[in-house]
């Protein structure tokens, strides 16, 4: 099997790697569904090319992604950073008795999950139901759902459907820092100083060598801020490590990121920034492929779609699309081919679509990446 693991790295990275992987888990559904569209249940397309399996020390057996999330500390939400299936408290640290001082303790409210993570876990754990009544009620609460997400998704985690594997989720701890402070390349910088590389990088070990024939890493950056000069790291590193397999860049940035730009100075350093971000990030990689609009809402991407630009749920949404269209070939699996030399199945690699992408290597950069949404009709 050729695998393909997914590296998330910076806040809007990870809403849109929030609806991919709620593409993926939906799409499981319905391919086991028996009353499911004969359309979803595809032999060649092979999900085990993102997906691994695993098992708990109670031995539960675990089906999740081949993921490697960084973000900032407290942007997980209401899930823990273990993840929800192995449920594994971190120990506790040893108390230190030489110490005679007096020691202050700060604690924070957990956040709460919200009413669409709630009725997940009321799905996993069904209750007999009986009557009319019921029925109205949950009637009633799918609406408060679907408002819930639409007006209170203030984490990627409030609308993630899927179980993360521990080693998937890595926060940025000791920054101390909003995200609107981490602003810059060289913040990052200074960021990764802390320990942090070397822990991420270790957690990519983790997935990569339990694969049996890795075809390449789909990786996703938020480099409108910090997180740029954090995936930098993190390429050179795969550079280093896994020199001859691919990876396929995504440069994510959320329209909110063009807004309120401030005063000239602001701009200056913006300017800067996505300067020095681009130069770094695209020599690091076989292809770098940047997604994000100043404006989606008035795109045509958005002809027939309902976007606000303000709200990141979404538009990365229709990012989160355009990758998973883009990913298929690499999950289909090969059955042989036909005169022309072409897989009849579709199917090709990472390493062939960057190949026939960048012009046989003579540059590693994708212009933009083009997509109808809804495909348009057949008959037009």
């Amino acid at each position: 099997m050729r695998e393909i693991v997914t590296v998330q790295v910076g806040g809007f990275a990870n809403f849109i790697g929030s609806h991919f992987w709620n593409f993926q888990d939906e799409l499981l559904g319905l391919a086991e569904d028996p009353n499911a569209d004969e359309i979803f249940k595809n032999p060649l397309l092979d999900v085990d090319v993102l997906y691994r399996s695993g098992e708990t020390h109670q031995g539960i057996l675990t089906y999740t992604p081949r993921l490697v999330s960084v973000d900032l500390q407290g942007t997980l939400g209401s899930m823990s950073s273990r993840g929800t299936l192995y449920n594994v408290d971190s120990q506790a640290a040893s108390e230190v008795n030489t110490w005679r001082g007096t020691v202050s303790t700060h604690a924070s409210e957990p956040h709460q999950k919200n009413l669409f993570l709630q009725s997940l876990e009321e799905e996993q754990n069904p209750t007999e139901r009986k009557g009319k009544k019921i029925d109205s009620q949950r009637e009633y609460q799918e609406k408060d759902i679907v408002e819930c997400l639409e007006n209170g998704v203030k984490f990627w985690t409030d609308y993630s459907k899927v179980h993360y594997h521990p080693q998937s989720l890595y926060e940025l701890s000791g920054l101390w820092m909003d995200v609107e402070d981490f602003d810059n390349y060289g913040i990052g910088r200074e960021a990764l100083s802390s320990g942090h590389q070397e822990d991420i990088s270790e957690r990519l070990r983790f997935f990569v060598e339990e694969c049996d024939h890795i075809q390449g890493f789909q990786f996703i950056v938020d480099d409108s801020g910090g997180f740029s000069a954090v995936a930098a790291e993190f390429l050179e590193n795969i550079a280093d490590e896994y020199t001859n397999t691919p990876v396929l860049l995504y440069t994510a940035r959320g329209p909110a990121s063009y807004m309120n730009l401030g005063q000239k100075k602001h701009k200056v350093v913006r300017g800067l920034h996505d300067a020095v971000s681009f130069s770094r990030l695209s020599s690091l990689c076989k292809l770098i492929v940047p997604l994000g609009l100043p404006s989606l809402s008035r795109s045509k991407a958005s002809a027939y779609l309902s976007i606000k630009d303000e709200k990141p749920y979404h538009c990365s949404a229709v990012y989160a699309a355009a990758l998973h269209s883009t990913s298929l070939p690499f999950r289909m699996q090969s059955v042989g081919r036909a005169a022309d030399s072409q897989d009849v199945s579709g199917a090709v690699s990472v390493s062939d679509l960057v190949e026939i992408l960048s012009g046989n290597a003579r540059k590693n950069m994708v212009a933009i990446l083009d997509m109808a949404m809804p495909a348009p009709s057949l008959s037009e």
